[in-house]
């Protein structure tokens, strides 16, 4: 039998991968990876108004290196025998378009206005919406918030899309539709002309934008109104109907499959977000949490629909009938910094290093050689960290902090909340602010998992994937200890666009039903960490003065609720 290809695509926040795949095995043939050129020299980026735009065109650029390069590694024959490609992107990352589906930024006259792009995920200039939203659910007839949690985002579809009417006449005016980035990559591939044309993710819409069969797909027109009168006839431009993942939306047509190399028989699946697809690729089972950590994470579920049944999960990121897995109820939930958190630290460590080191070296060595040395330095900061933070003592770890760092994705979001650390001493160190850190994202971890259990929804075990997960096995035992749970983590780092992978298979015939895409193509576990019971008996004790630092930060410092 001749072997059939697939290629995966991940999309993360600062660059694209992708997996040429075996598609009888899941073996990974090639890779690679690029990032976005605009965004890595920061253009429409705002950090001080937490304002992130990405161009279409570094998607565009990228998706073409990426997969030309992961091709040029490959023997020949295997361009001429991939089958299938399918895409995760991060989320919710919308942006309005024309009436034939362009992101207004692809326009001349919208070219360099941020305001005409992706707005991604992490973005907050939405919160006073966000807050306008929930007051508007939670006063209406109908709660249209209740499948998402019961609290909408600002990190999400609606809130991003009003404040950008608000903010911007000239996108207003010209904006037709809006579409979130995994549904347009498709779109695109397959040569769809039209925005009515583009075929909806029910992992997007369903998580992010009140989607939901029982009141017939988007919240009605006179709800949506209600929100904002820019909103005024957007629900009847986008769609009614939603589609999971391993359905295929077409095939390549022929000017993307000349510039990837590929032929016009390659079946497009629709498209996800990242987590989704990546939990797919970890091998989730109900009852186990899958953690896509990175520098937030983005935590997933499946569960039956009989234990579901007709819960209405309060505080996460939404409750889709197939938006991971069709056939199951996919739960998300998430922390809005993880990574972040650390990375927060590392900066604050390297301000003299970067600020001071190059004055006091200049007369001494060349420019390039100081640069060299800085970024050394710097690159080793976390581990040298990590090295003397797992030194201390449990029963020594008396700094608390909360992960809030930016804001809480949940339980219950809140994007306005600020991180606090309590416990500084003439005698405190840098190795133990890093392990109150480590020990805060892990808290925060916990918060998640009990309020999945505390709502009917068991959690027996741990996957973690993502780079966090395969190289820090301090943060990790941190993780299982606090949790009292074993953890276990995938054998790749790139689970996401393997799960990618699964759902082109799915999508090209190759497999009937995604479970079975997933029993073939797996990679398996790498290491399983166990918890401690000794130190689980600690971490409790601590856990409970995290809770009341957040009370305490959530009441007294940050009172509104987004």
């Amino acid at each position: 039998m001749e072997n059939k290809y697939v290629i995966g695509l991940d999309y993360g926040t600062d660059s694209a991968r992708a997996l040429i795949v075996n598609a009888s095995d899941g073996k990974i043939l090639a890779s690679s990876v690029k990032y976005y050129p605009r965004w890595m020299k920061g253009l429409y980026c705002n950090p001080k108004t937490n304002q992130w735009r990405q161009h279409p065109k570094d998607y565009l650029e990228v998706l073409e290196a990426t997969v030309r390069e992961a091709l040029g590694k490959c023997d020949p024959e295997v361009a001429a025998n991939v089958v299938g490609i399918a895409f995760d992107t991060t989320g919710s990352t919308p942006v309005f378009t024309d009436e034939n589906g362009t992101p207004l930024s692809m326009l001349p006259e919208f070219e360099d206005n941020p305001n005409a792009m992706f707005v991604l995920w992490k973005d907050h200039t939405a919160v006073k919406e966000a807050a306008e939203i929930n007051e508007k659910c939670k006063a209406n007839d109908i709660d249209y918030s209740q499948y998402e949690g019961g609290i909408y985002s600002a990190e999400w579809f609606w809130a991003k899309a009003i404040h950008v009417l608000r903010e911007d006449e000239a996108v207003a005016a010209k904006a037709y539709s809006i579409v979130e980035h995994c549904e347009w990559l498709p779109a695109v591939l397959t040569g769809v002309k039209s925005s009515k044309d583009i075929v909806r993710s029910r992992c997007a819409e369903g998580h992010k934008a009140m989607w939901h069969e029982s009141w017939g797909g988007l919240p009605p027109e006179e709800f949506l109104v209600k929100l904002d009168p820019k909103l005024a006839g957007f629900r009847e431009r986008l769609f009614e109907k939603t589609e999971t993942a391993e359905k295929p939306v077409g095939r390549l047509c022929p000017e993307w499959a000349e510039r990837l190399g590929l032929n016009t028989d390659v079946v497009v699946a629709g498209g996800a977000f990242d987590c989704h697809m990546g939990a797919v690729g970890a091998a989730v089972t109900p009852r186990t949490l899958v953690r896509v950590i990175g520098t937030s994470t983005c935590d997933i579920m499946v569960a039956s629909y009989e234990e579901v049944g007709d819960k209405l999960i309060k505080g996460i990121c939404g409750q889709v009938d197939g938006s991971v897995i069709p056939g199951m109820v996919g739960l998300e939930a998430g922390q809005s910094s993880f990574g972040d958190v650390y990375a927060m630290f590392r900066r604050i460590l390297e301000f003299p290093v970067r600020n001071i080191l190059p004055k006091t070296l200049a007369e001494k060595l060349q420019e390039e050689d100081i640069l060299k040395l800085i970024d050394e330095t710097c690159d080793r900061i976390i581990a040298e960290l990590t090295a003397e933070a797992e030194k201390i003592p449990v029963e020594e770890s008396t700094m608390i902090a909360t992960d809030w760092i930016n804001g809480r994705r949940t339980p219950d979001a809140n994007q306005l909340l600020q991180g606090t650390i309590s416990g500084f001493t003439l005698g405190t160190t840098a190795p133990q602010v890093f392990r109150a850190l480590v020990e805060a994202t892990a808290f925060g971890t916990k918060a998640i998992v009990d309020r999945f259990v505390s709502e009917g929804c068991p959690i027996e075990s741990v996957i973690g994937i993502g780079g966090i997960a395969l190289k820090s096995p301090f943060v990790m035992q941190t993780m299982s200890d606090v949790l009292n749970m074993p953890i276990k983590v995938c054998n790749t780092d790139q689970a996401c666009a393997l799960g990618a992978s699964m759902f082109a298979a799915t999508a090209a015939g190759i497999y009937p039903r995604i479970e079975d895409a997933v029993v073939a193509m797996n990679s398996g576990f790498a290491k399983e960490y166990k918890p401690d019971a000794g130190r689980h008996e600690q971490y409790a004790a601590l856990y409970e003065t995290y809770v009341k630092l957040g009370e305490f930060t959530e009441k007294e410092l940050f009172t509104t609720t987004v």
